[in-house]
């Protein structure tokens, strides 16, 4: 017969219209069980999952236990009279759940309390996995939602067309263990989500770091891809080549006085080697002890001299470096989309099978807390 109690869960899902689950409870009973309260009653609402999309609008679905009628079908009929075929209040589809262990009442009350904080853990890991598929993803969030799936199927689907879990979840265990099981099962996913994504994230942020050296104003940016070995006068006993940084509304001036800034600047040494939008980087060849007084001079004149000491190793150390992390980037990436894709699914299943837990025993545990 059907439960003789209403308990609501409130579920959200992304932006379609109103529906309503109508959860039924069939239990195998010896003798007719009275129907107390026929009156539904509405509590303990909350949502269970907004879509990465940042839609404004939100699909709630409800899951009721209903007052039994004489059988489960009067009971769906009934609800579907009421809100749908007199006020178009909702879409409704039945929610199965199979005969679970009911245990002694004092198991029961302590679950409760139990499950309420269980649903709230796992509530927050399918989230965290959810926002991290959208962070690994980056461009290509419009696939988000290609990947944020339940047991291959949208989550739409998956809860609309529910069915219990009877291998990850067996009914013959007791309502406590199969708690304890998803406990386990989420926990594990939540540690490793925290593990896998502190190496991606570290990987990936070194490889921004190098990325960043690269792009930018050329007072700040590295140079190493810039500048080549024949711009340099190298290993010389008393020429070294500056790279100066020099504003575009100043390249005429730079031409007009570089050769004077100091004594001893090798005479029309200056060449641009690079340009930006905003200005154009100079190389200039002078006796290493004019250095000092040519770099005052330049300062003054608002020309940047840019640190630099041309080291083929290290540049090639540094194209190396970057190379390697973007290959392990590209290597991690994919498998890592695929555990999140899987994991997300396995979260989400359970979240489902403890809201349908929770259900359950709020509908049993109803009649005993009335006074």
């Amino acid at each position: 017969m059907c439960c003789d109690t209403c308990t609501v869960r409130s579920l959200s899902l992304g932006s379609q219209p109103f529906f309503l689950l109508a959860l039924f409870l069939n239990q195998n009973s010896s003798g007719s069980r009275q129907r107390r309260d026929r009156k539904r009653t509405m509590r303990d609402c909350r949502h269970i999952y907004r879509r990465t999309t940042g839609a404004k609008a939100m699909t709630e679905f409800w899951l009721i236990s209903a007052p039994g009628e004489k059988t489960c079908q009067q009971t769906w009929d009934k609800m579907m009279v009421a809100t749908t075929r007199n006020n178009n209040l909702s879409t409704n589809h039945k929610f199965n759940i199979p005969d679970l262990k009911v245990g002694t009442l004092d198991v029961l009350v302590g679950l409760s309390d139990e499950l309420a904080k269980l649903d709230s853990f796992v509530e927050s890991v399918v989230r965290k996995v959810a926002q991290y598929m959208a962070d690994v993803l980056e461009d290509s969030r419009d696939k988000v939602q290609e990947n944020l799936l339940a047991n291959g199927v949208d989550l739409v689907t998956y809860i609309t067309r529910f069915q219990w879990d009877m291998a990850k979840y067996p009914i013959k265990q007791s309502l406590k263990n199969i708690s304890e099981i998803i406990s386990k099962q989420v926990t594990q996913i939540d540690n490793d989500l925290k593990g896998r994504a502190s190496a991606y994230n570290n990987l990936k942020g070194n490889l921004q770091n190098l990325e960043r050296k690269n792009v930018g104003s050329l007072l700040t940016r590295s140079l190493a891809d810039i500048v080549r070995k024949e711009d340099f006068v190298l290993d010389s006993e008393y020429l070294v080549t500056l790279l100066v940084v020099v504003p575009k509304t100043s390249y005429a001036d730079w031409e007009r006085t570089y050769e004077t800034l100091a004594e001893m600047v090798v005479p029309r040494s200056s060449r641009k080697i690079f340009e930006d939008q905003e200005s154009g980087l100079f190389t200039v060849t002078l006796f290493r002890k004019a250095v000092d007084d040519f770099r005052h001079k330049a300062r003054e004149n608002k020309f940047t001299i840019r640190e630099f000491q041309y080291n083929e190793e290290e540049m090639k150390a540094d194209k190396e470096e970057m190379t390697r992390l973007s290959t392990d980037k590209k290597k991690q990436f994919g498998p890592l989309v695929r555990w999140l894709k899987v994991n997300f699914s396995e979260a989400f299943i359970a979240w489902i099978h403890i809201k349908a837990l929770r259900v359950f025993v709020e509908s049993v545990l109803s009649p005993a807390r009335r006074p």
